[in-house]
């Protein structure tokens, strides 16, 4: 028994001794300074581990997480985002989750919370486009919205708003401390956003984000906490069902190999974090709403559209507005330059360039712009900026007749030749842009341009053969050669009613 004892010691010596020598050289062959935890925490071993360890500085967990009540697809690849297709109008519940541990964020508990719901396009491409796009969904289907919550649905909301400009958002009031759940419809579909060709065209994503805010010193509801998204397809009723089960069968056809490569599908969605929107968040102040920017760019400007009823986008003179007027000089302070932007319809841009002055804007190129704004809006401020107006689709000459003036004949020679009066004083003609090519816009261009009350035009008429009076329609607008010259004079109507312009 003893000789058995002593060979248990042994042994025992022999383990300690080789461990130790087998620790031994540990750092020798690194070298002095190599070995880094992070360089251990790197490896592959460590890699699952090294997911749950959170840093210093930065929260381990989101304030906030939010559910949606709706299975991802099947057919979506390994570190691809989550792809969930919904039915149009079909309320899908979107679960408000208070993720806090015990004594985070102490500033907001027993308070109320501000989330703002959103459906927003995912294609970049989109995004520079989106007010146009949905102002022409807006046309094509007026008085529907394309976002909304079901309120005898939903649990836990208060004080739920929307904005009649806003058709893509809404927002409302919660107690992270109690059960809410959101329960929005959707009714855009995205083949609506798609160009139609020959039918059959795949719907472009949309993205379901959801932005979290708190109240600041002064009561407004603007002090961000969270936010978090998740990738949608919309379809027409039953067609999110059908392309569920036509993506699991296909799944179901693919080797064990290959759906190695793809995700499962899950019952809920996850929203994951992201960016906050960047447009400036409602203000809950007093219980009155204010209203909010979501995509329209154009509701928050309170300065006055430059007028359009300009006979000339490049016209000088005339005793009419000019556009020159309105072109930024390099001079301009950065208060004259916020003015001209939200006067020019780019208010959604006054923050971002609030330190900038005339000279500082002028300076960027068209490529500098479509990288800070976007294509669509990149290449309007570039063309605001040069003054680049749009061409008149027509340009006629026109001189009104004095009372003193040749009889017809000489008139017409005039207006054919650009000549003179009898009384050798030469004609002096004013040019009309037009836009549009319809008779209204002549008269109106008319009134402008020769100081004539635009409502006392009753008919505008053209001189034929034999003189007589051919009512000038849009046919006849739209057949006027470019640069014709006329003379023009004016009678009396009938009755003392006004007057018509005859044109010859």
């Amino acid at each position: 028994m003893a000789w058995v004892l002593k060979m248990d010691e042994v042994i025992e010596s022999g383990l300690v001794h080789d461990f130790d020598a087998s620790l031994s050289g540990i750092g020798q062959e690194l070298g002095a300074g190599a070995y880094s935890m992070s360089d251990v925490l790197a490896l592959p071993i460590f890699k699952q581990e090294d997911s749950n360890l959170p840093l210093d500085g930065e929260t381990k967990n989101p304030p906030f997480q939010y559910v949606m009540c709706a299975a991802t697809s099947p057919a979506v690849k390994l570190h691809d985002e989550t792809l969930t297709y919904l039915n149009q109008g079909q309320s899908y519940e979107i679960r408000m989750l208070d993720n806090r541990k015990m004594g985070d964020m102490p500033e907001i508990s027993g308070k109320l919370v501000k989330s703002i719901i959103r459906v927003v396009f995912h294609d970049r491409r989109l995004q520079y486009t989106e007010h146009q796009q949905l102002e022409g969904w807006k046309w094509n289907r007026p008085g529907d919205r394309l976002l909304d919550l079901d309120i005898p649905m939903s649990v836990g909301i208060i004080d739920r708003r929307t904005n009649p400009s806003q058709l893509n958002a809404v927002e409302f009031l919660w107690d992270p401390a109690k059960r809410t759940s959101a329960f929005i419809q959707v009714h855009c579909i995205s083949t609506e956003f798609t160009p139609r060709k020959h039918g059959g065209e795949k719907g472009v994503p949309f993205r379901i984000q959801v932005d979290t805010f708190k109240q600041n010193e002064n009561g407004e509801y603007t002090d961000h906490l969270h936010s978090a998204s998740c990738q949608i397809k919309v379809f027409k009723p039953k067609g999110a069902d059908r392309k569920q089960k036509t993506d699991r069968e296909k799944m179901e056809k693919r080797t064990a190999h290959e759906k190695e490569k793809y995700q499962p599908s899950y019952d809920t969605t996850i929203l994951t974090e992201c960016s906050p929107w960047p447009d400036t968040p409602t203000a809950y102040v007093n219980n009155s709403p204010s209203p909010a920017p979501t995509f329209t760019s154009s509701q928050q400007n309170t300065c006055s559209v430059p007028d359009s009823n300009s006979s000339s986008p490049n016209h000088q003179g005339d005793g009419v507005s000019q556009v020159s007027g309105e072109q930024i000089q390099p001079s301009a302070t950065p208060q004259e330059t916020q003015q001209w932007l939200l006067k020019n319809r780019f208010s959604s841009y006054t923050r971002l360039f609030s330190n900038f002055s005339g000279a500082d804007l002028l300076k960027l190129t068209k490529e500098d712009l479509v990288q800070i704004c976007g294509a669509a809006d990149g290449i309007r401020l570039y063309n605001s900026l040069k003054s680049r107006s749009v061409r008149p689709r027509l340009t006629i000459y026109v001189c009104q007749e004095q009372p003193s003036s040749t009889p017809l004949q000489g008139q017409q020679q005039a207006a054919g030749g650009g000549g003179e009066s009898g009384s050798g004083t030469p004609y002096v003609y004013h040019a009309i842009y037009l836009e549009e090519m319809v008779a209204s816009e002549v008269a109106r261009k008319l009134a402008l341009v020769f100081n004539i009350p635009f409502h006392q035009i009753n008919q505008v008429y053209r001189q034929g053969p034999t003189g007589i009076h051919i009512l000038v329609s849009d046919q006849m607008v739209q057949n006027f050669q470019d640069e014709s010259c006329f003379l023009f004079s004016t009678v009396k109507a009938e009755n003392n009613d006004g007057i018509h312009i005859i044109l010859k």
